[in-house]
């Protein structure tokens, strides 16, 4: 179970992510190993994904900033969205309630619909709004309110002390209990065998 001090470490990480695990201790009143320990354990539970690089593109000069706006066709949401995450320039890949994908990027080129175009499949899109950026500030916070909740990804119940974490193709996935784990492991089986 995740604690107050796991989530004062997230808040310093989310300050600066590079910020030595020995600082961090200090902070927390841990060893550094001991906060290391602690992070990860929030990467095995997918709390940390990655530790990622926040480049200021506009001091580099790369592309131009552009906020695009996808309307796609339905059923098609999220093979847009994979498409778009590996395209060069993208930075951030938003997907709303309204089954638009929505893109945050530095475009190579001025054409903004034939670059989309080398990913994306044209048919899938029903229109294309793109919006040049003047300015992007991404603030990422972890306060006090924040709680952690793991949830199971068989029923959906809160993960408790009694859960299980088990790496499945590579992902950890949590669960509220084994019975869950064993039902989530057998389907996932059979779903591969019949793709096979």
């Amino acid at each position: 179970m995740l604690d107050e001090t796991d989530l004062r470490i997230l808040q310093l990480l989310t300050e600066d992510a590079r910020r030595p695990y020995s600082e961090i201790g200090e902070r927390v009143d841990l060893s550094p190993p001991a906060v290391s320990d602690r992070v990860s354990k929030l990467e095995e539970h997918g709390i940390i994904r990655r530790f990622t690089l926040d480049l200021d593109r506009s001091q580099l000069r790369q592309g131009t900033p552009v906020l695009v706006t996808l309307s796609v066709a339905p059923g098609a949401t999220g093979a847009v969205r994979d498409a778009l995450v590996g395209l060069d320039g993208v930075e951030h890949v938003f997907t709303t309630a309204g089954g638009r994908v929505v893109i945050n990027a530095h475009a190579p080129t001025p054409d903004v619909q034939s670059w989309v175009f080398e990913r994306v499949d044209p048919d899938s899109i029903r229109e294309i709004d793109v919006e040049l950026l003047t300015g992007a500030d991404w603030g990422q916070q972890v306060d006090g309110d924040t709680t952690f909740a793991l949830v199971c990804v068989e029923c959906g119940n809160e993960v408790g002390d009694d859960g299980v974490t088990r790496r499945i193709d590579g992902e950890m996935k949590q669960f509220c209990c084994s019975s869950c784990e064993r039902l989530y492991v057998e389907q996932y089986e059979e779903l591969a065998e019949s793709a096979d």
